[in-house]
């Protein structure tokens, strides 16, 4: 049953190059944009739907877990390197754009905080209600 894991990350993989490419192609670059990171997307998508419908088995899914911890951040790491070279090399506006989506994704870190904390103080006050 781990081959099927195998097989739900080859296909997450699969299409998740194919769209990179495409969204490549279609800003005029060729280049695969996004790539890896729509294929954890899929995966991540794929699996919760498999897991909450009750159609993926304990096998399958230590598959998935076992490919996803290996081989992911290995191809990440590489897609990292490749996108570091290119901004390098391309000038200050890969940069510049790179570095305004990492400071927007840590100030976004303490608004998903607060929301988090704001659901669970949700949950125990319908619960007092009705006790």
């Amino acid at each position: 049953m781990a081959i099927y894991g195998t097989a739900i990350l080859s296909f997450c993989l699969i299409c998740g190059l194919i769209v990179g490419k495409l969204i490549g192609l279609a800003i005029g670059i060729d280049a695969n944009v996004g790539g890896v990171g729509i294929a954890m997307l899929l995966l991540i998508l794929i699996t919760g739907r498999l897991q909450s419908s009750g159609l993926m088995a304990k096998p399958t899914e230590s598959g998935v877990l076992f490919w996803s911890s290996i081989y992911i951040p290995i191809v990440v790491a590489m897609a990292a390197s490749q996108n570091v070279r290119a901004a390098l090399s391309s000038g200050t506006v890969a940069i510049l754009a790179g570095t305004v989506v990492v400071v927007f994704s840590f100030a976004m870190v303490p608004l998903i905080s607060r929301l988090g904390r704001s659901d669970e103080h949700l949950g125990s006050d319908s619960e007092g209600d009705r006790a």
